[in-house]
């Protein structure tokens, strides 16, 4: 498969990561954050790596010669959407960043776009005008929410993909058959001993200790299980390791309690621990940044194994095969492929 791929609002690389496990050759990510790129650039050293903030006035031709593109990838910012903001003011200028999207579409002209955002993003007041500018310039549109777990990833994880295809029909997208799901206690490092100390240490917050009590009421000594700072919380502030790990944000918000003999300890979970609970193998790279910065990094990126499912279902019958570029199936130009003659596999304009 020789699908070529463009991330925008690449983060360090999440989208990337699934894509190129899917078969995908990644071409160029764009992002503003230093460390972000700097980690993307890590992972993808022969992909081009852009530090830019876009803005409405950025010119997609400002990236250069980057070849045929495929493939769009974009997560437009967030945190305007979430409901993890609360009642503070959204930001339209944030939320927009979506339309900016279209303007590399234009430009580059690719077959496929996948577009990732909270669930919320569908009630922004724009949301509908968006889907009628992406349906505008030729594209079918399925809008499907997807838990992280359901991939394998040993994280609840919901989030909208808006699947784009100018072609052919999109299917739904599903987990591969026999997918193992994975737990918290999954992702719990057993080969290095991290510092811990005692959970009543005479300096914890209250809070936190109210939290670990809940917990040992529920379970009974001697059970290990997270705690879960920050955000309104129904569960009491605590989860069990037998069930995925609750949503990652871009906070330090899990401890582990563990028991030495009938006392309780506490440290907080490590950056290789979140990272395999966002779907990472333990070779991508991340060794930029402070572990702030990584746990960022990592909160704010997509799911590896989620963007490999879409983008190995939404290319699947075009494996082996090549793709014109659309400036040559607009003069409806025959290929080669495997000795025998294909027509464009991309939208005839």
């Amino acid at each position: 498969m020789n699908i070529r791929v463009l991330d925008l609002f690449c983060g360090g690389g999440g989208s990337s990561w699934g894509a190129h496990k899917a078969g995908a050759r990644i071409v160029c990510g764009v992002d503003a954050w230093d460390v972000a790129i700097k980690t993307y650039q890590d992972n993808f050293p022969g992909a081009k790596a852009v530090q830019e903030r876009l803005t409405p006035d950025f010119d997609p031709a400002q990236l250069g010669d980057l070849g045929r593109i495929d493939m769009i990838l974009a997560s437009p910012e967030c945190t305007s959407h979430t409901c993890a903001r609360g009642k503070r003011e959204r930001c339209d200028d944030s939320r927009n960043t979506a339309f900016l999207v279209l303007k590399f579409i234009d430009h580059f002209e690719p077959r496929w776009v996948v577009i990732e955002n909270v669930v919320h993003m569908k009630q922004w007041e724009r949301y509908d005008e968006f889907i009628t500018e992406l349906r505008k310039r030729g594209f079918k549109i399925k809008e499907q929410t997807q838990d992280a777990a359901w991939f394998g990833v040993p994280q609840n994880r919901r989030r909208l993909f808006i699947v784009c295809d100018r072609n052919g029909d999109i299917p739904a997208i599903t987990p591969a058959e026999g997918t193992i799901k994975l737990t918290a206690g999954d992702i719990l490092d057993t080969c290095r001993t991290w510092k811990r100390g005692p959970l009543d240490n005479g300096k914890r917050a209250l809070p936190t200790l109210e939290r670990a009590r809940r917990a040992i009421d529920a379970l009974g000594e001697g059970k290990p299980f997270l705690i879960v700072y920050y955000g309104s919380d129904a569960a009491g502030g605590w989860q069990p390791l037998d069930r995925p790990i609750r949503t990652l944000t871009t906070l330090d918000r899990f401890g582990l309690v563990e028991w030495d003999n009938d006392i309780p300890t506490l440290r907080m979970l490590q950056v290789p621990e979140l990272r395999r609970a966002m779907g990472f193998s333990d070779d991508f790279r991340m060794q930029q940044g402070c572990r702030r910065d990584q746990i960022k990094v990592l909160g704010n990126g997509v799911c590896p194994p989620v963007m490999a499912s879409i983008v190995r279902q939404i290319t699947s019958e075009f494996r082996g095969q090549c793709i014109v570029p659309r400036s040559i199936a607009h003069h409806d130009i025959p290929a080669i492929a495997n000795g025998r003659e294909i027509r464009s596999l991309v939208a005839m304009p």
